[in-house]
């Protein structure tokens, strides 16, 4: 693997973001345009050439600014929070197929719809081969770019094979009263009861990105030729684009110790992921960090970690210590929050509750932006904006790390005040 490398040296930077501003000076960055593919079904991985990753930052020393969760500030922005639906468990992705009906996944296997309103008791499907421990499960949902048409969605769910947790993505029909299962697009995706990723995204490009955590084994995020510590994109029957970084395989970012949080800005088109840091027994606590998704990019871990660097490794935007748990992804594109257009928000597990981070409008690598929303719930897993622009939330206190609420786990609503 060769890679033109230019010398940084590690950097160890740290201060408190009291007053919110944060200044990465950074270039942009574009994805790449989607091409015609070659449709083929996908047997093993085999990456047979590597791509040297873009490196934003180039200024020596490099500076990745922490902030302190203690610091940062609760935004003035009101709100009303109506529950939407209770008594789930460990809700872990919701997507609305329309105005009106929502799709959301339980940890343990089913799922559900909520309807005009109010949760129908009866699961819409049960994965009868998914494991359900710790962090595993039935974990991200989307739904395809021509689903209006074609009623087709996606899961990620982990199984157990021979004592070792792997995922799956499977293609889905949404029968309406029912859904079906069609088949399976990808599978074994290493996934430990630790460390599972999980989380699904379509992109601009048409293209479907997965991450994948280290599994518990953190030096395979360093390795191409596993599926593990990636984000993978795939096209939605499975085969790999011929755009892809690495040839003849799903991998697109190396180097990602366990991301559950993926979106794309609507103003530049940047892919933007949220990702756990190390707890303790890894590394440092702490260490959450943002970042600019670019394609065949090396993420660092476990090499470096916080605010640590070194050559040929993409550093993040920000390193979040004490621990937050960024846990989903979001930018809000709606006008019913007028001051939170464009803002990127995630749920925050350890954090327990919603963050707003806002981009530079001249510079989409500049943070110049921290705060929270005024909220007591308990950690918040995945957020989408609904049709209405509102913001839909999930709690995930029922997942053995939390103080359970009456009533939960819940799906909530933000409104206009």
């Amino acid at each position: 693997m060769s890679k033109r490398i230019k010398h940084w040296g590690v950097i160890f930077l740290s201060f408190v973001l009291v007053s919110c501003s944060i200044s990465i000076s950074q270039p942009t960055a574009t994805l790449p345009l989607p091409v015609t593919i070659h449709q083929s079904t996908p047997t093993t991985v085999v990456p047979t050439a590597v791509v040297t990753p873009t490196v934003f930052s180039q200024r020596s020393p490099l500076t990745i600014p922490i902030v302190n969760l203690a610091n940062i500030p609760i935004s003035s922005v009101g709100f009303n929070l109506e529950v939407v639906a209770q008594g789930l468990f460990v809700p872990w992705s919701i997507v609305f197929t329309s105005p009106d009906r929502i799709l959301v996944s339980e940890r343990n296997g089913y799922i559900r719809e909520i309807v005009a309103g109010k949760l129908n008791p009866k699961p819409l499907i049960y994965f009868q081969s998914v494991a359900a421990v710790d962090e595993t499960g039935l974990l991200g949902l989307d739904l395809d770019p021509d689903y209006s048409v074609n009623h087709i969605l996606y899961a990620c769910y982990t199984t157990l094979k021979n004592g070792l947790f792997f995922n799956r993505v499977v293609k889905l029909q949404d029968l309406g009263t029912s859904i079906q299962e069609l088949g399976i697009i990808i599978d074994n995706i290493p996934a430990g009861h630790y460390h599972a990723g999980g989380r699904i995204r379509f992109g601009p490009d048409g293209k479907l990105y997965i991450t994948s955590g280290d599994a518990l084994q953190k030096d395979l995020a360093q390795d191409v030729n596993s599926l593990a510590g990636k984000i993978l994109r795939i096209n939605s029957d499975g085969s790999f684009p011929v755009d892809n970084p690495f040839k003849n395989s799903p991998v697109f970012t190396y180097g990602n110790r366990n991301s559950e949080g993926l979106d794309w800005s609507l103003q530049n088109g940047l892919l933007i992921e949220t990702e756990h840091g190390p707890t303790g027994f890894d590394g440092p606590p702490g260490g959450d960090e943002i970042n600019i998704i670019q394609p065949g990019a090396n993420y660092g871990w476990p090499l470096v970690s916080h605010t640590q660097t070194a050559p040929g490794l993409t550093p993040p935007l920000v390193d979040f210590t004490p621990a937050v748990a960024p846990a989903s992804a979001m930018f809000y594109r709606s006008t019913l929050f007028p001051t939170f257009t464009n803002s990127f928000f995630f749920g925050g597990l350890e954090g327990q509750g919603i963050f707003r981070v806002v981009f530079a409008p001249d510079n989409p690598a500049v943070i110049s932006q921290v705060e929270k929303l005024n909220l007591s719930v308990g950690r918040v897993r995945d957020l989408v904006e609904g049709p209405d622009g509102s913001i839909y939330f999930t709690t995930s206190n029922r997942d053995g790390r939390g103080q359970v609420q009456p009533g939960d786990d819940k799906i909530y609503r933000l409104t206009q005040k």
